[in-house]
């Protein structure tokens, strides 16, 4: 049996919703132990998120369902005196603290990383928020989506009819939980070098920008602002959406041996020679006149087979595929990126799994994601803490 990656590390997951979930699913999916601490009321605010009205209700929302496979929770309230010893003495022997509070919370309540790096130096402490620790904006309420519309995200999407327009997934919040995991393991690669723990500080906003790099040096570099292309590439041309005879194909002729291709398998060679279609700048310059053009023929036959057609010519296409179908595609099954996993009293549910493919260490979907404090037994007997004690201390609400 192999060894999984984070076998043996410890994560201490005090976050909450999307961004900080989705770096512990990660970690968790490469086998760390990734304890979820969350308050005794009712946990993560995700448990109650979803469509599903009687899984709100037991606190385990499709929300929380999506990205919290693998885990232990435990229930402590750490803004009681019990409840902060209790954390610090868990914290002597993590590895890993992740949360994603606003800035100076975990500082006030006496965990935060100064405090815990003093009893634990070998600690990676991360810290995820909307505009990072400092700076001018730290301290504003953030959601997915007001990243969105700071970051110029919104801005760039869409066409001329409809913007700014937001991306149909929380993606600030994802990119961000992935940034977050890509950092913390790139922090215990430092630490085996040189037994040094340390603090990361990941910003939503900081980490969604970089994503979009060839836009921003079109500006920064080249001087040029975004032009709203709807589903059309600024790349290239014909590099977009285009209709067929059943719907929609995405084509990306972006080198010019594709252009001709596409000439070619539509039966247009005449398109190869005409002057406004020559060179690729120029076909870009000209591609409200050349896209009803390749709709012509296009139209006459249905996406499948313009796929199948163009793809045999070595030029990129596909369908656009409706999020159910996209799920149950053969390559995505082929793929195995979705598992099953049994929840109990619902039946076997539909969650992704390890998208990065080990072959010597692979990361798996081992258990569901956990009830709230289902945990807190096995956790807190195995910090010596007795039956009668956990008794009252759940009595007193601490845990």
């Amino acid at each position: 049996m192999s060894t999984r990656i984070l076998e043996g590390i410890k994560v201490l997951d005090l976050t909450n919703v999307l961004s900080g979930p989705f770096t512990t699913l990660h970690l968790a999916l490469l086998g760390a132990e990734v304890i979820k601490v969350e308050n005794p009321k009712d946990g993560d605010l995700a448990r109650k998120l979803g469509i599903v009205p009687a899984l709100n209700k037991r606190l385990m929302g499709t929300s929380f369902l999506a990205q919290n496979c693998n885990k232990q929770s435990i229930t402590l309230n750490t803004k009681s005196a019990e409840g902060k010893a209790i954390f610090l003495r868990m914290a002597k022997d993590a590895d890993v603290v992740v949360e994603n509070f606003r800035p100076g919370v975990m500082d006030r309540l006496g965990i935060g990383y100064t405090v815990l790096s003093g009893i634990n130096p070998r600690l990676i402490y991360c810290a995820i928020s909307g505009f990072g620790q400092t700076g001018p904006d730290a301290l504003n309420p953030a959601y997915d989506q007001i990243i969105q519309g700071l970051s110029g995200e919104m801005a760039v999407n869409g066409d001329e009819r409809l913007n700014p327009l937001r991306t149909g997934f929380p993606v600030c919040d994802t990119v961000g939980g992935l940034n977050a995991a890509f950092a913390v393991m790139a922090a215990l690669f430092h630490r085996q070098r040189t037994g040094e723990g340390q603090s990361i500080d990941i910003a939503l906003l900081d980490s969604i920008m970089p994503l979009m790099g060839w836009v921003a040096a079109n500006l920064l570099i080249g001087k040029q602002q975004p032009v709203l292309m709807g589903n059309d590439n600024f790349t290239a041309a014909p590099s977009g959406t285009f209709r067929t005879a059943d719907g929609f194909i995405n084509i990306a002729a972006n080198k010019q041996e594709q252009w001709e291709a596409v000439c070619d398998v539509l039966g247009v060679p005449d398109l190869k020679r005409d002057a406004r279609f020559e060179e690729r700048d120029t076909r870009k310059k000209h591609r409200k006149e050349l896209t009803p053009l390749l709709e012509a023929r296009l139209t006459e036959q249905p996406t499948a087979a313009w796929v199948d057609a163009l793809n045999a010519a070595d030029v990129p296409s596909g369908a656009i595929l409706g999020l159910e179908e996209a799920l149950r595609q053969p390559q995505v099954q082929h793929r195995e990126v979705l598992k099953t996993v049994p929840l109990d009293g619902f039946g076997d549910i539909e969650v992704f799994g390890l998208t990065a493919l080990f072959d010597k260490t692979p990361g798996t979907v081992d258990t569901p994601p956990p009830a709230l404090g289902e945990h807190n037994g096995v956790i807190y007997s195995a910090l010596g803490i007795s039956e009668a004690e956990q008794a009252e201390l759940k009595s007193k609400g601490v845990i």
